[in-house]
């Protein structure tokens, strides 16, 4: 018996009588009873008792927590234990880590946008003149005309932003962005 009149916890569990060089008392005091009901139904407690005998005394309290972490994690998923869990949260850092470095590639991306848009202006685009209005069917043609002229000035200020910022030669729709988040 460790320190006390009553036996441990895997003493009491087991029925039996706790010696004074029982090598569970030190590790499964009898306030906590579930601890080594957890690890005896995961690993059996003659495989523990083997366990710790082979360890050194300063190395046997981080095997029984390291026992009783396992334990835990093969209660939750039998299959995998605590190596799904650690699969889990590898998957989700990295995940993380990509989710950062888009929003780090986005935020320069802005920066060197606003840069250049302080310091490089592009050069003023002219649109023609619209032709005279004499009809309702020149106004239509005028219009289509000038939209026609919008959309391609707008298509030439993303274009002139992308190169400017970056060597790709890729242009950019300011109506549609997709996200990388969802």
């Amino acid at each position: 018996m460790a320190g006390g009149s009553s036996p441990c916890a895997s003493c009491k569990l087991l029925r039996r009588r706790c010696a004074r060089d029982c090598i569970f008392a030190p590790y499964f005091p009898p306030d906590d009873p579930h601890k080594f009901a957890i690890v005896h139904k995961v690993f059996g407690a003659s495989n523990v008792s083997k366990m710790l005998q082979e360890l050194p005394l300063h190395q046997r309290a981080d095997a029984v927590s390291s026992l009783v972490y396992e334990a835990n994690a093969r209660m939750r998923d039998p299959v995998y234990g605590c190596v799904g869990a650690i699969s889990y949260l590898q998957n989700q850092v990295s995940q993380l880590q990509m989710q950062l470095a888009v929003a780090q590639a986005e935020i320069l991306c802005m920066e060197m946008q606003q840069q250049d848009q302080h310091h490089h202006q592009p050069p003023p685009v002219m649109l023609p003149p619209p032709p005279p209005i004499s009809s309702f069917q020149d106004d239509q043609k005028s219009n289509n005309f000038l939209l026609g002229n919008f959309n391609n000035l707008q298509h030439y200020l993303n274009y002139t932003v992308a190169n400017s910022s970056s060597s790709s030669h890729v242009m950019q729709d300011p109506l549609k962005r997709e996200s990388l988040w969802t």
